[in-house]
């Protein structure tokens, strides 16, 4: 009687749409991925692009020290 049971049995999900969601899964997953790493090319290059300009080399030069004075005792 056990052996009727497993033989009869009919599993809810069939290889063949088990095998077109894992695909589907694995499609998308890999688009993300690729969506990614063109995002991340992009904001390589725009750092890059950023890192050349002066706004990083400007110092400003009108700064002066302002732990010198009566409250350090450095008069």
């Amino acid at each position: 009687m056990k052996g009727f049971f497993l033989l009869n049995y009919t599993s809810a999900v069939s290889i063949h749409q088990l095998t077109l969601i894992l695909l589907t899964v694995c499609f998308v997953f890999t688009v993300l991925i690729i969506i990614a790493i063109i995002k991340m090319y992009k904001l390589k290059a725009q750092n890059k692009k950023l890192m050349k300009t002066n706004a990083f080399k400007d110092v400003d030069d009108s700064y002066k020290d302002f732990t010198s004075g009566h409250l350090y005792d450095d008069v």
